[in-house]
């Protein structure tokens, strides 16, 4: 049994059902459905969701996602006009764009993200850089939410070359547990990321998330923040993990709301800019808030 502070009822309203008719018609894939976010009904009913690029298979086996694994397909080439074009319909100022894993990419998909971001931009000035035409009415601000690339400093450039707005690469666990959550990545590499971003675009806002219940202890989290903070990420989100389904890892504990209070304070007193903590935060919840967190570089 759940405890109750993690029950969440599911809004049933009309934006829902739009926003998955949109889905389906266009062929695009949202990390909300494909990795089944608890927080996916919230987030439609208020228009929010996040595009998942190039695919919706991964060609790594993380213990905490539900993501599909197994043979993947090539990057779709109308993909970015299409994700356009779903933003348009949506009206959104503030989009959110990850992926799964292409391992088997030599860049890892980083010029996928680089055309969405590129075709986004484009297409808030009435043009399309596939063709056709599309329109917004201004530029949304675009946080990319990245896999680590093997450490592939050349890809980080090509995405960062787009110039979003947030560059967001998750840790996702503490260092001990990355053997069994997290094997086909690793720790340094992963804060290397985020460290090269910020020496390759000091006015990025960067951005990193992890969860709890997994096993880790009050002293691993500390020193996840501590390093987090040494490599001047901006933004951390920490949340609970839930098992995508009956056959995903179960979690060691629930981590009361109390505690997550905590973990707010203290990464307030580290010096981040955000903070955002409770047991249904995920890297893109509320996303859109970091607009109102001023300059990376303040």
């Amino acid at each position: 049994m759940l405890p109750k502070f993690l029950v969440k009822n599911v809004p049933k309203q009309k934006n829902i059902r739009k926003i998955r008719q949109l889905i389906g018609d266009s062929h695009l894939h949202t990390v909300c459905e494909s990795a089944s976010c608890p927080n996916v009904g919230e987030c439609f009913s208020k228009n929010t969701l996040t595009f998942m690029i190039l695919g919706n298979t991964c060609t790594r086996s993380c213990a905490f996602c539900g993501v599909g694994k197994g043979t993947t397909s090539p990057p779709d080439p109308l993909e970015p006009a299409a994700i356009a074009e779903a933003v348009k319909k949506l009206g959104l100022d503030y989009v959110v764009i990850t992926s799964v894993t292409r391992d088997d990419l030599p860049d890892g998909g980083a010029e996928q993200f680089s055309k969405v971001i590129r075709n986004l931009r484009l297409s808030s000035r009435g043009g399309s850089a596939f063709g056709g035409k599309v329109s917004v009415p201004h530029t949304p601000k675009v946080e990319v939410l990245i896999p680590d690339f093997q450490g592939n400093i050349k890809s980080l450039q090509t995405v960062l070359d787009a110039k979003p707005y947030v560059l967001n690469h998750n840790i996702e666990t503490v260092p001990r547990l990355y053997p069994k959550i997290r094997p086909q990545a690793n720790y340094q590499q992963s804060l290397k990321i985020l460290e090269n971003a910020k020496k390759i675009d000091k006015n990025i806002f960067t951005k990193s998330g992890f969860m709890v219940g997994l096993g880790e202890d009050r002293a691993e989290i500390e020193q996840v923040l501590e390093a987090l903070r040494g490599v001047t990420c901006d933004i951390v989100t920490i949340g609970q993990y839930l098992p995508p389904s009956r056959t995903h890892l179960k979690p060691d504990r629930y981590v009361e709301p109390a505690e997550f209070a905590e973990f707010t304070s203290l990464g307030e007193k580290m010096g981040f800019k955000k903070v955002f903590a409770g047991p249904f935060v995920r890297s893109s919840y509320h996303a859109g808030e970091l607009i109102k967190c001023g300059k990376p570089k303040d």
